[in-house]
């Protein structure tokens, strides 16, 4: 029997996770006035990198299999902003706080600045329900 390989690797979700928030951060800035088009683009940024986030532990694991500590916890720590910025933000949104909103995604853009986002991607518009996606992550209770 042969092995099996995944061809949708952690990193290879985080590489299009990591477009997606780049093409939201152009097309947000690209907003005269917040709508409902500026509330998905927010919550998918957040919600993108609290995935990005998730795939980091994937990433890691195979090096804590072979006891290699130091290199997964720095690992970690190099993608720790994800969860720093995504938090913040998805709270931001949820509470619709548009004063809080434009700092967080000014810090993010700095961060993702260096991601490559070719001309003719594919990504389409990724952002599309993901206000009703924050919204049903986080109920109301929570809030």
């Amino acid at each position: 029997m042969s092995r099996v390989i995944n061809p949708e690797t952690a990193g290879k979700q985080r590489k299009i996770l990591l477009r997606g928030v780049v093409l939201a951060i152009r097309t947000l800035m690209q907003q005269k006035v917040q709508d409902e088009l500026s509330r998905d683009l927010a919550a998918f940024i957040g919600l993108a990198l609290l995935e990005i986030y998730e795939t980091v532990n994937a990433s890691v694991a195979a090096w804590e299999k072979r006891d290699y500590w130091v290199k997964a916890d720095r690992y970690r720590m190099e993608w720790r902003w994800t969860e720093q910025y995504g938090k913040p933000l998805c709270e931001a949104v949820l509470q619709e706080d548009w004063a809080v909103i434009p700092g967080l995604i000014a810090q993010i853009a700095q961060r993702v600045m260096t991601v490559d986002l070719p001309q003719r991607h594919r990504l389409g518009e990724p952002w599309i329900g993901a206000w009703e996606q924050l919204q049903d992550t986080y109920p109301s209770s929570a809030r």
